[in-house]
C-alpha cells in the first residue's frame, strides 16, 4: 500500500510538473519584415513596436499564463517571404505570424503560412488584393489601400481645396505612385474617388521604388501644372522624387503624400523643404489624449527602451495592432487558426480603444473597418497631426499652402 501511495504521489507530481511546463511554454510569433537592404530601417521600426507590445503584455503575466516570444524573420522580397515562413515554422516552431512592411512580401508569406495552418496577422501592408484573396488565415488589423485613398481624397477636398480657394470641380491633381500592388491599388482608388468628386485628374504616373533617376516623372507632372501633387511610395523613391522636384523647380501649390513621408529620414534628407507637405499615414504619436489614450505611454516606453524618439509612426501602429492580436488570442484561448478567426470576427471595439486611436470591427474579408489613417503636416521640423479634427492637438493650424516659391 505504501509503495502504491508513493507511486501515485510521484505520478501526480509529474502531471503537475508537466502541466506547469506546458503553461510556461511561450507563444511564439514570427515577425516578418525587411531587416536588411534598402527598407531595413522601416522594417526594424515596425518590429520595435512589436517588441514594446510584447514587453508590455509579458509584464502583466503574458497571455493565458504564457509569455510571448517574438522571433524575427528577414524578408525583403516575395521569395524571401516564402522561405522565411518555412524556416520559422520548421526550425523555430512559431505559432503564428505578424508583419509586414511591404505588401509584396505579405502576399507570399501569408500564402505560405496558410499551408501550415498558421494565422498571418497583418498590421501594415496595404494592398487591396491581400483581403480579396479569401485566404483562410489572413487577418488585416491595420488599414487598407482603400482607407488610405479615402483619407487622401477627404484631405484634398476638406483641407487643401479651401486653402487654395477652389471648389472640387476647379481642383486639378496629378497622381504619382510606385508600381507594386501597394502603390498601384492606392492610386487606382484615388483616381476613381477624385473623379467621382468632380476633381480633374491630369495624369497618373508610376515608377519602380528602386529607381535611381525620376526626372521624367517630375517633368511630366510639372508640365501638367496640378494644384495638388499626390504621391504614394516607399522611403527611397519618395525622397528621390522630392529631391528631383526641388532641383527641377517644380513647386505645386500643395504636396500630399501617402504611406511614407512622415519619418525623420525625410527631414534629414530634405530639411526645410518639407514644411507644408501633407502626409496620409499611420497615426502619429502627437495624437490628442482623448483620441488615443495609450499614445503617451507608448512614447514613454519607446524612449526608455531605445533612447530616442520614434523614427516613424509605423512603430506606434505595430504596438497598437499587436495589442489587438493579444486580445484575439485571449478570447480564442490560444493560437488555433479557426478559433482565432472566430474570435476576430466577434470583436467589436470602438474607435479610440487602442493606443493609436483605432478600434476593432472586422468584415467578412477579415479587414478591420475601424482602422483609418490620419493626415499630418510638416511644420518647422515636426510632423503634426491635423486630421481628423478630434485627433489633432488643440490649436493646430495649416501652414505654407499654397507653397511658397
Amino acid at each position: 500500500m505504501k509503495k502504491l501511495l508513493k507511486f501515485a504521489t510521484v505520478l501526480i507530481a509529474g502531471v503537475i510538473s508537466l502541466s506547469a511546463v506546458h503553461a510556461q511554454q511561450a507563444i511564439k510569433i514570427g515577425a516578418i519584415n525587411p531587416y536588411s537592404g534598402p527598407l531595413a530601417l522601416s522594417g526594424s521600426e515596425v518590429t520595435r513596436g512589436y517588441e514594446l507590445a510584447v514587453e508590455a503584455v509579458n509584464g502583466k503575466g503574458g497571455i493565458l499564463g504564457r509569455k510571448v516570444e517574438l522571433i524575427k524573420g528577414d524578408a525583403g522580397n516575395p521569395q524571401q517571404g516564402i522561405s522565411i515562413v518555412s524556416k520559422l515554422v520548421e526550425q523555430d516552431k512559431v505559432d503564428l505570424f505578424m508583419g509586414t512592411y511591404t505588401s509584396a512580401v505579405s502576399n507570399t508569406a501569408s500564402d505560405s503560412a496558410a499551408r501550415y495552418n498558421k494565422i498571418y496577422w497583418e498590421t501594415h501592408a496595404l494592398s487591396a488584393d491581400l483581403t480579396e484573396r479569401g485566404l483562410s488565415n489572413f487577418i488585416r488589423s491595420g488599414p487598407s489601400a482603400v482607407h488610405f485613398a479615402e483619407t487622401s481624397v477627404k484631405g484634398a477636398l476638406e483641407i487643401i481645396a479651401p486653402k487654395l480657394n477652389k471648389k472640387s470641380d476647379q481642383l486639378k491633381v496629378w497622381i504619382e505612385h510606385e508600381d507594386s500592388a501597394y502603390g498601384t491599388s492606392i492610386a487606382q482608388a484615388q483616381k476613381k474617388l477624385f473623379e467621382t468628386a468632380g476633381v480633374k485628374v491630369l495624369g497618373v504616373g508610376s515608377h519602380a521604388f528602386r529607381s535611381i533617376d525620376l526626372t521624367d516623372s517630375i517633368l511630366r507632372a510639372r508640365a501638367a501644372a496640378p494644384d495638388i501633387w499626390v504621391s504614394t511610395g516607399y522611403v527611397p523613391d519618395s525622397i528621390l522624387l522630392l529631391r528631383t522636384m526641388r532641383d527641377q523647380g517644380f513647386v505645386p501649390p500643395a504636396i500630399l503624400m501617402q504611406g511614407t513621408g512622415d519619418s525623420k529620414e525625410f527631414l534629414d534628407a530634405m530639411g526645410p523643404f518639407m514644411d507644408g507637405i501633407f502626409v496620409v499615414g499611420y497615426p502619429n504619436a502627437d495624437l490628442a489624449p482623448s483620441f488615443a489614450p495609450g499614445a503617451a505611454a507608448f512614447m514613454d516606453a519607446y524612449r526608455k527602451k531605445f533612447g530616442a524618439e520614434p523614427i516613424a509612426p509605423q512603430s506606434l501602429e505595430a504596438y497598437a495592432m499587436a495589442h489587438v492580436l493579444f486580445d484575439v488570442i485571449t478570447v480564442a484561448g490560444g493560437t488555433d487558426m479557426k478559433k482565432m478567426i472566430a474570435a476576430t470576427l466577434a470583436m467589436d471595439k470602438p474607435v479610440s480603444t487602442y493606443p493609436n486611436g483605432f478600434g476593432a470591427k472586422f468584415d467578412a474579408k477579415m479587414q478591420n473597418t475601424r482602422a483609418n489613417p490620419n493626415i499630418t503636416q510638416w511644420q518647422k521640423g515636426r510632423s503634426v497631426t491635423i486630421y481628423p479634427n478630434n485627433a489633432a492637438s488643440a490649436g493646430t493650424t495649416i501652414i505654407n499652402i499654397p507653397r511658397a516659391k
